[in-house]
Parts: C-alpha cells; sequence; structure tokens
C-alpha cells in the first residue's frame, strides 16, 4: 500500500515550502544523477510529464532515441534536512519510461523491479540488509579529494583517535532525520575507514536507501571538510572497502530461511538459494565488484573473500552465515563492494538464489576451516574454486553466463560487457609509477 498519493505530495510541498524538487534516478554504472524542477512544474512531473535526454546518460541509448520520461515513485518523496529550511528541497527518485509508455529496459530501477515480480509469483518477498564501507580522507586546499589522512585508528576506535567521529555522527543524525533506521555506526579496521549499516527491509527499497546513503555521506563529509570515498581500494596495504549483504525471504509472513529443526537452523529454500549464487557467482562479480579497482580489494590478506565456498562458521568464505536464528536467519555475501549498482547486484542475486530455487541445486559441503591457512593442493581436494581474480575475467565469466545475461537483459548486458573491455584495455596500455620504480632503473 502506497503512503502517498499524488495530493498528498502537493500538500506537503506547500505546506514545507519546498522550493525545488529533485527528480532522481541511476544510470546503468550506479551513478545517481537527478534532473531538478520547481514546485511550480511538481504537478506535470507527478502526471509524469518530465522529458530528458537520455543520450547525454552513460549506458542509456542512442541520440536518435533520446527522449525519456521520468515517472516518479510516490513514496520516495522525502525533504533534503542539510537544505535551506526556507525554500526547502526534496527529492523523488524515479524510473525511466520511453515515450510510448513502456519501461526502459536500460533503468536498472526496472530491471531490480522485474526480478521482485519473479520471486512474489514464486510467493516470496526479498529481503536485505546492506553493510557499506567508506573512507573519509581530506580534501586539498581547492576543495579536490586526496587519499591523504593522519589518522590511525582501526576497528571500533573512537575519538580523539578517530578523526571522523563527528562527520559520522552528523551522517547518522541525517539519516535518521530522513527515515533510516541506523542499527550501528563504527569506525572500520583501516586508518579513516568507517561503516554504518541500517536495517534490513524490502529490495526495492534498500537499492533506493543505498543510493540516498552514498548522497548522505558524500554530502555531509564535504560539509566537514573531508572527501567520502566508496573506492574498494584507495589505499595499498590496508583493507578496502565492501557492501556486505545481508539476504533472506520470507513466505506468508515467516522467514523462509529459517528451520528450527535444521542443525544450522537453515530451511532447504536456503540451501537451495545459497546453491543459486554458487552457481551464478563468477558471472555475478563483474555486476557486484565494476571496476579495476575491484579487484585490487579481492585479494588475500585483507578479509576480503576470494575463496567460492560458504560456512556458518567462520568468516574466511565467500558466503556467511550470521549467528542470528528465526526470523533474523540470513545468508550474508562478502564480496560486493560499495561502486556497484545497487539495483543490478540486488537483482543478479535474487535471480541466482531463485534459480537454485527452481532447479533444486544442491549446497556444496560447507568449509569450516579458514580457507587461507589451506594449501592449494587442499582447496582443489575440498573442491573450493576461487572468484575472477580481475574485471576481464569477471566479464568473461558474465558473457558465458546465459541466465544471468537473460535477467539483466540484452541493453545492460550490452552496456556492461563494452564497457569492461573498454576500461581494461585503457587499464591495460597505462604505464604506472610501479612500473617505472620497478623496470627503469633495472633496464
Amino acid at each position: 500500500m502506497s503512503r502517498y498519493s499524488k495530493e498528498d505530495i502537493l500538500r506537503l510541498v506547500a505546506e514545507e515550502d519546498v522550493e525545488f524538487v529533485r527528480l532522481q534516478f541511476t544510470d546503468a554504472f550506479g551513478i545517481l544523477k537527478n534532473v531538478a524542477i520547481t514546485s511550480s512544474q511538481l504537478k506535470r512531473a507527478l502526471d509524469n510529464k518530465i522529458m530528458f535526454d537520455g543520450a547525454s546518460i552513460d549506458g542509456f541509448v542512442r541520440i536518435e532515441e533520446s527522449d525519456m520520461y521520468l515517472y516518479p515513485d510516490l513514496d520516495s518523496f522525502t525533504i533534503f534536512p542539510w537544505r535551506p529550511q526556507q525554500g526547502k528541497v526534496a527529492r523523488l527518485i524515479c524510473d525511466v519510461y520511453k515515450p510510448d509508455g513502456t519501461p526502459f529496459e536500460g533503468d536498472p530501477r526496472y530491471i531490480l523491479k522485474r526480478v521482485l515480480k519473479e520471486a512474489a509469483d514464486m510467493g516470496y518477498t526479498f529481503n536485505v540488509g546492506p553493510e557499506c564501507e567508506f573512507f573519509l580522507f581530506a580534501s586539498d586546499e581547492a576543495g579536490r579529494p586526496t587519499t591523504d589522512s593522519d589518522e590511525q585508528a582501526g576497528y571500533f576506535d573512537l575519538g580523539p583517535n578517530d578523526y571522523g567521529e563527528n562527520a559520522r555522527r552528523d551522517m547518522v543524525l541525517t539519516l535518521e532525520d530522513m527515515g533510516f533506521v541506523i542499527e550501528a555506526s563504527h569506525h572500520e579496521a583501516a586508518p579513516a575507514q568507517h561503516e554504518i549499516d541500517f536495517k534490513y527491509d524490502e529490495g526495492l527499497k534498500v537499492a533506493d536507501d543505498i543510493m540516498t546513503f552514498k548522497l548522505v555521506v558524500k554530502t555531509i563529509a564535504k560539509r566537514h571538510g573531508m572527501y567520502a570515498t566508496f573506492m574498494p581500494k584507495p589505499k595499498y596495504g590496508v583493507n578496502g572497502s565492501g557492501m556486505h549483504i545481508n539476504m533472506s525471504l520470507s513466505k506468508d509472513g515467516k522467514n523462509a530461511f529459517c528451520d528450527p529443526e535444521d542443525k544450522l537452523g537453515l530451511s532447504e529454500t536456503a540451501y537451495q538459494f545459497i546453491a543459486g549464487i554458487l552457481e551464478h557467482v563468477k558471472g555475478i562479480t563483474a555486476i557486484a565488484n565494476p571496476l579495476i579497482n575491484s579487484y585490487k580489494r579481492l585479494v588475500p590478506g585483507y578479509e576480503a573473500p576470494v575463496y567460492i565456498a560458504w560456512s556458518a562458521t567462520n568468516r574466511s568464505p565467500l558466503i556467511r552465515i550470521p549467528a542470528s536464528e528465526g526470523e533474523g536467519t540470513r545468508a550474508e555475501l562478502r564480496s560486493p563492494d560499495p561502486t556497484a549498482n545497487p539495483y543490478l547486484v540486488l537483482a543478479v542475486c535474487l535471480a541466482a538464489g531463485l534459480d537454485g530455487i527452481r532447479r533444486k541445486l544442491a549446497i556444496p559441503q560447507a568449509v569450516n576451516r579458514n580457507i587461507y591457512d589451506m594449501t592449494d593442493s587442499e582447496r582443489s581436494e575440498a573442491g573450493i574454486d576461487s572468484l575472477p581474480e580481475n574485471l576481464m575475467e569477471a566479464g568473461i565469466e558474465l558473457a558465458n553466463d546465459e541466465y544471468l545475461k537473460n535477467t539483466l537483459g540484452p541493453h545492460i548486458t550490452r552496456v556492461y560487457l563494452d564497457n569492461i573491455k573498454k576500461e581494461w584495455k585503457d587499464y591495460s596500455t597505462q604505464v604506472t609509477d610501479w612500473e617505472i620504480k620497478q623496470y627503469l632503473y633495472k633496464y
């Protein structure tokens, strides 16, 4: 049931003295975009009459088919707490439609909604709880971002060692003003690294919330003279930033992953869902870890997963079963990073899990020892495979996974695979500082 009607939005804008409304949408690569309108144009927006040039957006359309329309999701209406309190600024998250009134197949939000509909047709609701990590670095005198920080704080440290404590507090308060339920926030393992966790919810809302979360974090950081980055591995030799995804399905109002009779408390549905993700995870990696830099995080020694396995007793595998029981039963996928487009990564994870349920896939045996301490031969004997080692390998895995390509649709599949090839070629032809230091003197 919707929270707001068109009349509610018009009334709230008048009562709250909202002068500007940002019509937000997300491009194929997870970058937030918006068209700003004044309140005088709001009725047109609510009637789906606001058009924009799709040819100007990465991964959308060619110039000869560029007209796109924004259809606001009324329940996404919120007022930005950090903007002026006279002539306030609000936002509406939008779906992207073509002139003929059909959804645009390159809209990531539409792709997630389509997979959520598949789950609903099977009787399931998809629940997600993300864990988003980020770094807070200094800006230079011109306000440009750097990777500089004099901080040396680590896990769960507090001020004065935690230089970002005040900024993180303001982020939490701002998010709560916008309706988030913040469960925890803390300093992470690496110097200048932080995490803020918000309560799980239905899949589409969580994807929307991740996009809002990133905007809030970056906005409040700038107000504190800092730069927030979700880049997976901005500094060599320290932990990178992940976006662990805790997932469960509910059916008839109950957690479909829970079975008190099972020794791990997991239902057959949960085991099949996990098996589906494990089967498709190499292709998922191209979506969950979409940058060249993503694979600098996915290396042994920095807590990020490398090997394809699952466990309920240790944190080294790709999928972990947290200790919660009953309604808190869930599976945690630890590989995604916060540069992933949340709509697409949730879509492919859910689709893979549903594939496991439909096909009644058998889950491999759990790995209950530290995989990093195992030798190559021990991992091989246990049948433990590895995630793709770089973006090009991940792209090849996606290209070979017909099921995931069907989930994403031909438009997004083409856009992602073309971008991977281009980025890999650009990266491969660069001459880096490491190469100069390594070879110039020797040769």
